[in-house]
């Protein structure tokens, strides 16, 4: 990297030196590369940053010499200039040079002028006082005739300009826009959007020129006034609807690929200006239909065109699905922007499947099908060992939650916190499962458990608005009294239980909290007296690991309950020994406690028992003081100044300028502000004297309490993480997340073939049912029978009875289930009731659709639903004879051509829905393509594919079927279910009113045996 640095530096010369005579060029070069070449140089051999330093120092030495002297010609000026802003590049301070940049911009030569720009833009910074010394020299350039003079002027302009000087130069920026070169019009907008950012109210006057420039006949300064727009229409799209045709116009001409051949991007045509015509589009169409409608066309061909072959095109496509969405819809291309998001979704690549996860994510509330239809794909991105993918998937979730799926989510959110040891990720987790359970909380139990999962995970880093918003709702509670009484009881055990354990770290705002509860409601317990809940605050009042403030909450709610205490031992030892305490906060607390205690029937009537959301009459003049600042004041004291008035004196007393080195502010909880959760005011502040620290800081880095992430071996979180995850928490089983669920699993959808699951895929398949569960209309299958129920006429012993009834798929969907009961009369008894449950899967729909060739080609384009994969196989030789078995005996496909290595299949979903395959094999890849006029199903019949690499590939594992006594397939040809009566069952020789277990080699066999003597 060294050499590269040293090579560009050393061709630097010859773009500063140029039109020199024959033997000054030659000099200038090798003095010139000398210099910058070897500072470089001496740079890059050095081994320690003190020795970096100790030559830069040196260096910055030699130059401020030079820069200052009188004989300093401005070729020599530029030449300090680039050593200069090396220096800076570096990290060292060479504000010495900065006036002698500005003097450079405003004399000398073109190219002395562009080395004097470059360095300000690269010294200065928008609100530095020497900039208002390059203003005159800006106007000077812009009022030229040279090009390169006007160019420079308007580049420093859009980078670096006061706003309080924009007035001195908008009107000459404004006539740049009519100037005849197309990169003087271009620098112009870029300017005026500058502006804009920094002060809109200056150039609001303007718009009519801006309307110009996006009809401009040059495309660079069209794609420049596209950056305005985009702003403005975010701030109010309303006003600029009349504007939609324009950018509609513009997009097609894009899209069609009429711009010139220098604006494409691996023949992607002028891929950033798409998609941010696509972004002004979404915001103009956002719940307006007659906008909307413009725009149609144009995304969909902006949908069609756009093909998965580079990144830039995900981008777009990744754009015009956020477009279509964010419009007023349409049935057509919500279709095939679901269509793309499945996809982002499959595929393999983590950037893709990120992007679809994040249009997911964006889309869901419109669209809560499309989770379904991706439900397994969202299951596995869970496991998933990339953190964001994660992370993308837990906000997925986040949108999705509602009150029947909120613990199985919150659940994986929390083990997900505890395994998380990034601040961000863990403040912004924490917040949501906050929420969602406030939200969604199916009991108290539930609430209170959850909440101290939160608090003990999040620790003092969480917003304080969630502790707080905790307490209020305690406090406030529901408009059923019974049931706030049963949530604050069950806190206050809760709280009382977890003192209880030792050996146990809690965060100090988990703490705060239990403090209140304690205090507010502990009179709810029925055993425990407030004495045991004093003498447990007293113990951990005590505790070294407990911070003033928390020890403050922990007073506060000693003083709430010692008049409800019989016993005053603890109360009278806690106010002797924080009375002496250095402690300004703690001493006042306690010397309220020792005044209240000493009257406890007023103190009684002042700490009544429930009362904290009660309005209190507080006089906030302190009028019952004015005698006694009336005393004080008479006998010399000062007359008291408000905290704005002290601070106010207090820097006027200081320097203007400060050049003491920052100190460290330690405090213990984190609070700058803190309020007393008594009411009482915290009148001193707990953090440490920043200036006493900083004074003992010294320029070396401190790396005390530094994690160690780099060693000689690499980056070794990688290694520790492998031990640490594993010790630091344990997830939860999800036996308990299942049985919680196993009434609403049965007739939920899956993602799964059920005949052919493994238990890792069954577990799967439960934890999406329920996570997916209540999210639309389509979440479970609806199954129609011809008729609902039959009466059979009396049987005699040993004989048989058959019949049959049709089921039909209202909607098609992955699985769902199929359960009844039978009732049958024993003679002179009673009757007898026997149940039955069938799975029905998707699969057990298809059937194979035996067409010609011919057929197939017709169908194959008048078919819009289609899905792609790559599957990958071993054994390429006997790859396409296995695979036309494997899919012709698991899918029922029917064979419709084989031409060399590609083949065609079709079949229908009953009663009537086609569906057709074509796959090619080319070395250890199986390439499939589905096409059906249904949407879901290609993806089904894909997912189903990928199960049946189990039987081309062996080294994927086959799984064992399994199956529950009382289930069968229960399926023919036909798609019935063949229900069979009989005495007793020859095929099984089994009798006595039991559901036989179903076998495999007789489908559809579902046999019910009842004692002989029945009828």
């Amino acid at each position: 990297m060294s050499d590269i640095v040293e090579k560009t530096l050393t061709a630097l010369p010859g773009l500063f030196l140029q039109n020199q005579s024959a033997s000054g060029p030659a000099a200038a070069k090798a003095s010139f590369s000398s210099r910058l070449g070897g500072l470089v140089r001496g740079i890059t051999a050095l081994t320690s940053k003190h020795e970096e330093e100790k030559l830069i120092q040196q260096e910055l030495s030699n130059l401020k010499a030079t820069v200052s002297a009188p004989t300093t010609t401005l070729k020599m000026m530029k030449e300090c200039m680039v050593r200069l802003i090396y220096c800076e590049m570096l990290g060292y301070d060479a504000s010495f040079g900065y006036i002698h940049a500005i003097k450079l911009a405003q004399q000398g030569n073109l190219l002395e002028k562009r080395v004097g720009y470059l360095a300000v833009s690269l010294f200065l910074h928008e609100s530095h006082e020497l900039l208002l010394l390059l203003v005159n020299t800006v106007v000077k350039d812009l009022q030229s005739t040279n090009l390169v003079e006007v160019c420079m002027a308007l580049t420093i302009v859009s980078q670096i300009f006061p706003r309080e000087m924009i007035p001195a130069v908008l009107p000459l920026i404004e006539d740049k826009l009519q100037h005849s070169k197309e990169i003087i019009r271009r620098k112009a907008v870029l300017a005026l959007y500058k502006f804009y950012l920094i002060a809109p109210n200056q150039v609001q006057h303007i718009h009519i020129k801006f309307r110009k420039a996006l009809c401009d006949r040059d495309v660079g300064v069209m794609a420049a006034s596209l950056h305005i727009y985009l702003r403005m229409i975010k701030e109010n799209s309303s006003a600029y609807k009349d504007l939609t045709g324009s950018f509609v116009t513009i997009l097609k001409q894009v899209v069609g690929g009429k711009l010139p051949v220098d604006f494409n991007y691996h023949s992607v045509p002028a891929p950033w200006l798409q998609i941010q015509l696509l972004r002004i589009l979404g915001l103009l169409g956002k719940d307006d239909q007659r906008t909307s409608e413009l725009m149609y066309d144009v995304l969909d061909e902006s949908l069609r065109r756009a093909e998965l072959n580079h990144n830039v095109t995900y981008a777009i496509l990744f754009e015009c699905v956020h477009t279509v969405y964010s419009i007023y819809p349409k049935s057509e291309l919500l279709e095939k922007a679901a269509k793309c998001i499945g996809k982002f979704v499959l595929s393999p690549k983590i950037n893709l499947k990120y992007l679809g996860l994040k249009a997911l994510t964006y889309v869901i509330q419109q669209d809560p099908t499309l989770a379904l239809q991706h439900q397994m794909t969202i299951i596995e991105c869970l496991d998933h060992p990339d953190p964001i993918i994660k992370r993308e998937t837990l906000e997925l979730l986040y949108r999705i939650t509602n009150a029947q799926n909120i613990t199985v989510i919150v659940q994986k959110m929390l083990e997900y916190l505890h395994q998380s040891k990034e601040e961000y990720i863990i403040v912004n987790l924490v917040g949501k499962i906050a929420e969602l359970a406030e939200k969604y909380a199916p009991d108290n139990a539930w609430f209170i458990q959850t909440m101290n999962a939160v608090f003990s995970v999040g620790g003092d880093v969480m917003h304080p608005d969630i502790p707080n918003n905790f307490l209020r709702l305690l406090a406030e509670g529901f408009d059923d009294e019974t049931e706030n009484q049963q949530l604050r009881l069950y806190a206050v055990q809760s709280y009382f239980t977890l003192l209880d354990v030792e050996n146990v770290f809690y965060p100090q705002r988990f703490l705060q909290v239990m403090s209140w509860v304690l205090g507010e409601y502990s009179y709810l317990l029925d055993k425990e007296t407030p004495e045991e809940v004093i003498t447990k605050l007293y113990k951990l009042l005590r505790s070294d690991s407990i911070s003033s403030e928390t020890k403050a909450w922990i007073i506060a709610a000693v003083t709430k309950l010692t008049p409800q205490a019989h016993s005053s031992n603890i109360v009278e030892r806690l106010i002797q020994e924080f009375t002496t305490s250095l402690d300004t906060c703690l001493r006042q607390h306690a010397f309220e406690l020792k005044h209240l205690h000493e009257n406890v029937k007023f103190m009684k009537g002042l700490l009544p028992v429930d009362k904290s959301c009660e309005d209190m009459v507080v006089d906030a003049s302190l009028s019952f003081l004015d005698g006694f600042v009336a005393e004080e004041l008479s006998q010399g004291a000062a007359p008291y100044k408000p905290h704005h008035q002290r601070q106010e004196e207090k820097l006027s007393q200081e320097k203007v300028l400060s050049f003491e080195p920052y100190g460290l502010s330690f405090s213990s909880s984190g609070f700058s502000g803190r309020q007393s959760p008594a009411g009482i005011s915290l009148g001193s502040d707990i953090s440490g004297n920043s200036t006493e620290t900083g004074l003992k800081e010294t320029n070396s880095l401190k790396l005390e309490g530094i994690k160690k992430l780099w060693g000689k071996e690499g980056y070794l979180p990688k290694k520790e993480s492998k031990t640490g995850d594993e010790t630091e928490a344990l997830p939860v089983p999800q036996e308990n997340i299942i049985m919680e669920n196993v009434d609403q699993i049965i007739t939920k959808n899956d993602q799964s073939q059920a005949l052919t699951q493994s238990k890792e895929e069954k577990e799967k398949q439960l934890l999406a049912s329920s996570l997916f569960v209540g999210l639309g209309s389509e979440s479970t299958i609806n199954l129609i029978t011809e008729q609902p129920g039959c009466c059979l006429p009396v049987i005699e012993a040993e004989s048989t009875k058959n019949f049959q009834y049709s089921v039909q798929m209202e909607k098609p969907f992955t699985e769902g289930n199929l359960s009844g009961f039978i009732n049958y009369q024993v003679m002179d008894t009673h009757s007898v009731q026997l149940e039955f449950s069938v799975n029905l899967s998707l699969l057990d729909f298809i059937r194979p659709l035996k067409i010609s060739t011919e057929d197939f080609g017709k169908l194959w384009l008048s078919f819009a639903n289609d899905v792609k994969q790559n599957v990958k196989m071993s054994e390429s030789q006997a790859a396409l004879p296995s695979t036309l078995k494997a899919l012709q005996q698991e899918l029922r496909l029917h064979v419709v051509d084989i031409i060399g290595n590609e083949g065609l299949l079709a079949c229908q979903l009953l009663p009537s829905i086609p569906c057709l395959l074509h796959f090619r094999v080319h070395g250890d890849m199986l390439a499939l393509w589905f096409r059906s006029s249904c949407s879901t199903l290609p993806d089904y019949l894909l997912y189903q594919c990928q199960k049946v690499r189990a039987w081309i590939d062996p080294q994927v594992p086959v799984p064992i079927p399994c199956f529950h006594p009382g289930l069968t397939r229960a399926f023919k040809a036909e798609c019935f279910v063949s229900v069979f009566l009989s005495s007793r069952c020859k095929k099984h020789g089994k009798s006595g009113g039991d559901l036989v277990s179903k076998d495999s080699e007789s489908p559809g066999h579902l046999c019910i045996v009842y004692p002989k003597t029945q009828s």
